[in-house]
């Protein structure tokens, strides 16, 4: 007498198996095949969550250029005319010019190093894509 114990439906309670090993290989297939197509959902989610990241970092950039920009010509119009009551204006001109660069630069330096620093490999789903190989190399030796 056989009995379902709820494991699989062919299993009996000697924990034996009846299905044929041709019924086990195309379940492992479809398994398999499951699998990977979860691995490249996982993949893609997960590149699209560092594209994401690096889309920011770009923004940074296009916001760094942007104040750069309007630094150039908010601050330099007013500093310099302020400051060419005490220096000539050149000298007013030149000193604003460098201060407002220099900020500037930094923004930029700052977005530019958070876009080199993006991690583009997708780790998460290298280390499950393992963990999976061994566990086809399991089921199959």
């Amino acid at each position: 007498m056989s009995i379902n114990m709820g494991t699989s439906p062919n299993v009996t309670t000697g924990g034996r198996d009846d299905r044929s090993i041709g019924e086990l290989l195309g379940e492992l297939v479809k398994e398999t095949a499951t699998l990977v197509q979860q691995e490249i959902t996982l993949a893609k989610t997960e590149m699209s969550q560092k594209i994401s990241k690096i889309g920011a970092d770009v923004g940074a950039l296009a916001v760094g250029g942007a104040v750069l920009y309007a630094g150039l010509l908010t601050l330099i119009a007013a500093i310099v005319l302020l400051l060419a009551l005490w220096m000539p204006a050149w000298g007013a001109a030149l000193l604003v010019g460098l201060i407002v660069t220099g900020a500037g630069a930094f923004m930029l330096k700052k977005g530019l190093d958070g876009v080199k620093n993006a991690d583009p490999v997708p780790h998460q789903t290298i280390e499950t894509l393992k963990e999976d190989q061994q566990w086809a190399k399991n089921q199959i030796g």
